[in-house]
């Protein structure tokens, strides 16, 4: 089955270090929580708020191992008034046995906003 699993992180800049270092961190907790293996990933996109230029999100997949040949592009989000700023969203289309209610999406920092229904509690497996 194919299945979209979600992320979202924001970051404090419009660093270019910092954006790679975010978005390093949300792929690899996206990868680790849904056991995704790059061979099976069909694309993945990356999203920006109007604020963030200072580089491509999807540099972040070239700092992991065997995610060389991952189809990868960036685009600008929707510029909602009021919504988060500085944040980079991402989605990961992937081949997987794991069913919808199994896929854990990933929000790290100021991003736990967008969904707090699909947070995990601390402790809870």
């Amino acid at each position: 089955m194919i299945r979209g699993v979600r992320g979202a992180t924001t970051v404090t800049r419009n660093s270019a270090d910092e954006i790679i270092e975010k978005s390093v961190a949300l792929m690899e907790d996206i990868i680790s929580e849904n056991e995704i293996v790059a061979e099976r990933v069909a694309s993945v996109y990356f999203t920006v708020t109007e604020d963030l230029n200072d580089t491509f999100p999807a540099k972040s997949l070239r700092e992991l191992d065997g995610w060389t040949h991952v189809p990868v592009m960036c685009m600008r989000e929707i510029p909602v008034p009021a919504s988060l700023p500085m944040c980079i969203r991402v989605m990961v289309t992937v081949e997987t046995d794991k069913h919808q209610e199994e896929i854990e999406h990933i929000y790290h920092h100021e991003a736990t906003k967008l969904r707090p229904d699909l947070q995990k509690k601390k402790g809870e497996g």
